[in-house]
């Protein structure tokens, strides 16, 4: 079994390689290091069932070779974070929806079975309500959800028009190891871990009291495995949320991560947070409903955000540079 992971020096991919390499199974990366690491998958790079392929899903002949003789494709390659395609939609629509289209056309000529791709919970825009369903959406708010959700169209027409299964994930906020703590547009977990540690007071956006389904990897790696390896034909050419299924505001986060980082650095006790302006392209609230992914493909999150968190603060306090 070949599986191309795109994107697989990402957070993301890098832990979902780790994972199906551990499973006995031939993994090529694609990676063009735009925001993937090479130090996310250094240790991967003498098995013999690991392939980097350096090369760029906006480049047909790189998407192609990717393919060739594989059996399976996990599109995760993308460049995501609302305010960097808020800065910059050109780029985020040239790799998110050209890369896109370009891994989708490639993988069906090259007769893959199954294509599973990361959405984004950022299609569910403007609608108030919660928790989210697959079904109900509302408008995007950002070019970045514009170009997820098109991702989700084109799967939907492939499925109906080429035959070629694909199953697409909604990731809600994830986080876990090897998650980049550096740069403008961090996430915010490694963002408050780097900062508390650095003894800065970590700014939240607005009042601290938007909320945020935070799922951890392992829960996403368990998803992307379910979605690639099921055998439920019911479950395919479907759309599902990946998260835990509870929400927690900023403010809570901020406290929780601040109370796991006492253990290794007790002073961060005396931080407290400061609180900047709202960002453009945020909703307010966002919690998900996994009920779909529990029934059709067997969904069982292993890790809540507690304890994902106590594993996140421990790993990068331990992996500090």
């Amino acid at each position: 079994m070949r599986i191309v992971v795109t994107g697989g020096a990402g957070f993301i991919g890098s832990n979902t390689c780790e994972s199906l390499i551990n499973d006995g199974l031939e993994v090529i990366c694609l990676d063009n290091f735009l925001t993937g690491k090479r130090e996310n998958i250094q240790h991967l790079l003498s098995n013999p069932n690991f392939s980097l392929l350096i090369g760029d899903i906006r480049n047909m002949d790189d998407c192609k070779k990717a393919v060739e003789g594989a059996d399976l494709v996990l599109h995760l390659a993308a460049l995501g974070s609302v305010p960097r395609s808020i800065a910059d939609p050109i780029t985020t629509n040239e790799i998110n929806i050209n890369g896109f289209l370009n891994m989708i056309v490639a993988s069906r000529d090259a007769g893959i079975k199954r294509f599973v791709y990361a959405a984004s919970s950022s299609t569910y825009g403007d609608s108030e309500s919660l928790p989210k369903v697959e079904h109900i959406i509302g408008k995007p708010l950002s070019p970045y959800a514009i170009t997820k959700y098109v991702g989700e169209l084109y799967a939907d027409v492939f499925a109906k028009t080429y035959g070629i299964d694909c199953v697409g994930l909604r990731y809600f906020n994830v986080f876990g190891r090897k998650q980049d703590p550096d740069g403008a547009y961090a996430a915010v977990i490694p963002k408050f871990c780097a900062q508390l540690l650095n003894h800065e007071s970590p700014v939240i956006n607005g009042d601290g009291s938007f909320s945020r389904d935070f799922t951890y990897i392992d829960n996403v790696i368990q998803m992307n495995k379910l979605a690639l390896f099921t055998e439920n034909r019911e479950a395919l050419n479907q759309v599902y949320n990946v998260a835990y299924g509870q929400s927690s505001t900023l403010n809570e986060l901020f406290y929780e991560i601040r109370h796991n980082l006492i253990e290794f650095d007790s002073s961060v006790s005396e931080l407290e947070p400061v609180y900047g302006p709202f960002r453009k392209g945020d909703i307010p609230h966002s919690l998900a409903s996994i009920d779909k992914a529990k029934s059709f493909l067997g969904y069982a999150p292993s890790h809540s955000l507690k304890d994902g968190l106590v594993e996140t603060v421990s790993w990068y306090c331990n992996n500090r540079n």
